[in-house]
């Protein structure tokens, strides 16, 4: 609010000098006066609109600015099955504007898992609406980069799931996939016709009561209609490396070790249903 009353009075006091300046140069160091404040005024707005917030309107993780107070990093346990790492806070961190969540060896190797991995979950529970994520995902054999949203027996739900999944294997696609009450098998590979480890993009899924559509860079990728999930659920994005499941990832290649996935932001808009 400071910032936006601050950018308004600039602005007026732009205006004031304009209306108050005289001939030859008086005029013409108004008129910059003027210029300058415009752009300072236009600087604070945008800078104003990357800042992170969580209200009815929905919600922004700006991830240059750190750990939004609304997530935080999963630590300390694993999900096991075909999940080889244990999750670790050190694997979340903040770095060049971006968040990066990484895949490295784990020397504590609890429950014999020799890999740690990062994920970042949000605090509060989300439905219907629109959600988003600019990502550039890792390029290895074996890893999985996500966006997706969750809840399950631990939350005391039924298994609900939205997946975005970039695997490591072929970053020229991502896998579109759902779960509803523990029912998954809705795998679906879509053609992105770039690489996604080579820059970042912008990964979405709306979700309604009657159907999922998910998006890349704003283009609509696919939609599914059947047996859709409904229960609210935590936002949550991950890397992680897999086991058992080299027929779907390709066996896990640690030569590369330590990778990272990294995320810009993360953002929610709800829809009124």
């Amino acid at each position: 609010m400071f910032r936006k009353g601050m950018a308004l009075s600039l602005a007026l006091a732009a205006i004031m000098l304009t209306a108050c300046g005289e001939s030859g140069s008086s005029s013409s160091s108004s008129g910059s006066a003027a210029e300058s404040t415009s752009a300072a005024a236009s600087s604070e707005a945008e800078q104003e609109s990357k800042k992170s917030f969580k209200d009815d309107s929905g919600m922004l993780a700006d991830l240059s600015e750190g750990m939004p107070s609304f997530f935080e990093s999963s630590n300390g346990w694993t999900n096991g099955s075909m999940f080889n790492v244990f999750w670790r806070a050190e694997n979340v961190t903040f770095e060049n504007g971006k968040m990066q969540l990484k895949i490295d060896y784990d020397p504590r190797e609890e429950q014999g898992i020799p890999y740690s991995g990062g994920e970042f979950r949000s605090k509060d529970f989300y439905g219907y609406g629109r959600y988003e994520a600019s990502i550039k995902a890792i390029k290895n054999n074996g890893v999985v980069t996500s966006l997706f949203t969750y809840t399950g027996p631990t939350d005391s739900n039924p298994w609900d799931e939205i997946d975005i999944e970039i695997l490591g294997k072929d970053t020229t696609k991502v896998q579109f996939n759902y779960f509803t009450d523990s029912k998954g098998n809705h795998e679906y590979m879509y053609d992105l016709g770039f690489d996604a480890s080579e820059d970042f993009h912008t990964y979405a899924f709306e979700w309604h009561k009657d159907k999922i559509v998910w998006f890349v860079d704003g283009k609509e990728a696919y939609t599914a209609t059947e047996n859709l999930p409904s229960t609210p659920s935590k936002i949550m994005a991950n890397v992680w490396c897999g086991k058992g499941v080299d027929s779907w990832l390709e066996k896990f290649d640690d030569s590369n070790i330590p990778l990272t996935g990294e995320y810009e932001w993360v953002k929610f808009t709800p829809f009124d249903e």
